[in-house]
């Protein structure tokens, strides 16, 4: 086994295949990041999102996807000019993936890439097992999301940030208050048709435990680009209230429970959901 990859293995304590798996992910996801770094990638671009949330603010749920932005719009942005560097890098370590763009029809500014490749292969290099791996099944394959948005909305603060395995690298990622904002909108504004994204409302409670406040700017022109606030509308801190009562009033609660026990390890912290225990942390916990 390599070096490096046994010393990041050993954070974990794995005794179900579902610990394997996100072992395996989180690991996968931090090489790319080491990837991105080497290529100079954060001089333009920051990391958000509930994987950033997770790896540098201590969340305590898994995130599958990495989710940057980057700091000016460029609708020229090449994603192809990243694949091969991610994918190298994880040659580098042993793990034999594939990085690949997805092309788009529409014009949409977000840029896609798929981390793929074998499951079982992949767990039997990065830990101490006999294979088969009992649970997993040997066509099975890891996919991982990474997504750039190319048409940032203002008003985002952002901050360095450092890991120290495998090797000590820096990642520019947003400050715990915009990542707020970006994950209000995703509460409020995510379009899953009839589906409830259960991450999104265990995350607000996680940001309101630790305290963050809002950047109200930011979550501001966030509504604004994507026309669930307009031009000219002012979000306030009743109006922000008002619509996060409306969202806990209307969604299902067991959709959303549903949706996010698969990425916790204690599925009673969901016992209290229900909209009045949402509206009440938000009436006395929200920081604007």
């Amino acid at each position: 086994m390599n070096s490096a990859l046994d010393d990041m293995m050993s954070r974990y304590n794995c005794s179900t295949p579902e610990d394997y798996r996100f072992a395996l992910k989180e690991i996968v996801q931090e090489l790319a990041l080491l990837g991105l770094f080497r290529a100079g990638f954060y001089s333009k671009a920051a990391f958000y999102g509930g994987t950033a949330l997770r790896i540098f603010y201590g969340l305590d749920r898994f995130s599958e996807g990495l989710d940057f932005s980057l700091i000016e719009p460029d609708s020229s942005f090449d994603l192809s000019t990243l694949t091969k560097v991610v994918q190298d890098e994880l040659g580098a370590f042993g793990l034999e993936m594939t990085v690949t763009e997805k092309i788009k029809r529409n014009d949409s500014p977000l840029k896609s890439a798929f981390i793929k490749g074998g499951t079982q292969i992949h767990i039997l290099k990065i830990a101490s097992v006999e294979p088969p791996v009992k649970g997993i099944h040997p066509d099975e394959k890891i996919r991982i999301k990474m997504e750039v948005d190319t048409e940032p909305p203002e008003g985002a603060e952002y901050e360095m940030k450092y890991q120290l395995q495998p090797i000590p690298y820096s990642v520019r990622l947003y400050r715990d208050s915009s990542l707020f904002a970006g994950k209000i909108h995703a509460l409020l504004c995510r379009t899953w048709q009839t589906r409830v994204k259960g991450r999104d409302f265990y995350d607000y409670i996680w940001f309101l435990a630790n305290e963050v406040p809002v950047n109200m700017v930011h979550l501001q022109a966030r509504m604004r680009q994507t026309g669930h606030l307009g031009p000219d509308e002012m979000l306030t801190e009743d109006v922000l209230k008002n619509l996060l009562v409306r969202r806990f009033t209307s969604v299902d609660m067991q959709q959303a429970k549903k949706d996010v026990l698969p990425y916790i390890k204690d599925p009673k912290a969901l016992e209290l959901w229900s909209p009045d225990f949402f509206i009440s942390i938000t009436m006395d916990k929200l920081l604007v």
